[in-house]
């Protein structure tokens, strides 16, 4: 079986009896075929995606100075190691694990299966929840800077987002597919964050000093920082590893950490540039969106904007890709994109999927809660708690006690966080429903 095969023999993904010299389960779309080059500038396209310009207000803001900074660098670092976990096993048993559920199929069995899958899909679509209210939310801006008239509400950019994000979806039939859409996503998000850099470096440097106070007193303080926590671990992971890694070429584990790698060295540094740049320039008073507390020239604003826009589109295929994966594999969708079968089959269920999930980004349009909420319930569970409870089962005879007690307490530190995010999250999104109303124009 040659690289590049899209039909594997299928085997079970759950338990101990799955034979060493199987390859992996069935799969109806492309694996083996990219580049460790490609592959980390899929996962730069994540970090460095539109949500890029919501952690100035949306971290930095609730942590300040020295918890925002300090924050960031040891999510990056704390990010990376767990991730290195997970590339690690992506062989294990000797089969490859081309998807998360897969993996945790394999080392605890099929009702690990079934949870990996539930929390994967729950982490998947909110973030792509949250793509389509920041692509709403850029649609917005720019008609703004043209007509201030209020007749084009959040709402319906939301709903002219979605219906573009399936138009995408049903053109690019699976993820390598992306191809040179890759290079489009790196020159939008190069131009908007070159641009809010920009802008925000002129606005800081004409302004008079600003409020860094950290928002909130009380217990009400304590729930936003430990929210903003959630969103430092949402900013750097996928929650979808090994689909990503599914699709490079062997040596698939040197080659992902090439990626891992790349993506936290130079991915971040956009990152860290907008983030710290946009909080020094507004204080306290940042917007969750950047682009609406910069000052410039209207067609400047508009580019930056509009670049936003159709990266959010690109960033949400990659982010829904293994639920395109699961359905097209179910179904049996193989063969040409272009197909009479293939083509209705990608207009009725990825338009059906995508339109619940753009009814849900009108409904509650709260983008920094929807990242805390992922962070929270998907984020910490999937590539912290799971990732080290999975290298110490699957390399226990191998691990000193030291390093054992070490993947203890890495899990019971990040479950603990993840309770208190989903407290934080939850009441974060019950006072804004209070504070505004559903299908809110924010």
């Amino acid at each position: 079986m040659g690289r590049g095969d899209i039909e594997l023999q299928t085997n079970k993904v759950y338990g101990h009896d799955v034979v060493a010299d199987v390859e992996g389960p069935s799969t109806a779309h492309q694996i083996s075929t990219d580049s460790w080059f490609q592959v980390g500038f899929i996962l730069t396209t994540g970090i460095n995606s539109a949500y890029v310009l919501g952690y100035s207000g949306t971290v930095m803001v609730p942590l300040g100075w020295t918890g925002g900074v300090v924050g960031l660098v040891l999510a990056t670092i704390i990010s990376l190691y767990a991730n290195a976990l997970i590339a690690h096993l992506h062989e294990y048993g000797g089969q490859r694990h081309i998807r998360y559920r897969d993996l945790a199929g394999y080392i605890y069995g099929k009702k690990a299966y079934s949870l990996t899958w539930a929390l994967q899909y729950i982490n998947l679509f909110m973030i792509n929840t949250g793509y389509i209210i920041l692509a709403g939310s850029a649609l917005k801006a720019t008609y703004v800077l043209f007509r201030d008239d209020g007749l084009l509400k959040l709402p319906y950019c939301i709903a002219i987002a979605g219906l573009v994000c399936a138009m995408f979806a049903i053109c690019i039939p699976h993820l390598s597919a992306l191809g040179i859409w890759l290079g489009f996503s790196t020159i939008f998000s190069l131009i908007y964050i070159v641009i809010s850099f920009f802008l925000s470096l002129k606005d800081g440097l004409h302004s008079p000093p600003r409020d860094y106070t950290l928002p909130g007193d009380g217990f009400s303080k304590v729930f936003t920082i430990i929210g903003a926590s959630a969103n430092l671990v949402f900013a750097f992971n996928t929650g979808m590893l090994p689909e990503i890694q599914a699709t490079i070429r062997q040596p698939v584990v040197k080659n992902m950490m090439n990626a891992l790698y790349f993506q936290f060295t130079a991915g971040v540094l956009p990152l860290y540039l907008v983030a710290f740049t946009g909080y020094w320039a507004y204080g306290s008073s940042t917007s969750v969106y950047l682009l609406n507390s910069v000052n410039g020239p209207v067609w400047v604003k508009a580019a930056a904007n509009i670049t936003a826009f159709l990266q959010s589109v690109i960033a949400l295929h990659i982010f829904a890709s293994p639920m395109y994966e699961f359905l097209d594999t179910k179904y049996g969708i193989k063969g040409s994109a272009l197909n009479v079968k293939n083509m209705s089959f990608r207009i009725g269920v990825r338009g059906g999927y995508l339109a619940f999930n753009t009814f849900v980004s009108a409904f509650l349009p709260f983008l920094g809660d929807f990242m805390s909420l992922t962070g929270a319930i998907s984020t910490f569970p999937l590539t912290f708690i799971l990732a080290n409870h999975m290298y110490l089962k699957a390399k226990e005879e191998k691990l000193t006690s030291s390093q054992k007690l070490w993947h203890w307490f890495n899990i019971g530190f990040f479950s603990i966080m993840s309770i208190l995010a989903t407290i934080a999250a939850l009441r974060l999104i019950a006072v804004d429903s209070k504070t505004y109303h559903v299908f809110a124009d924010v």
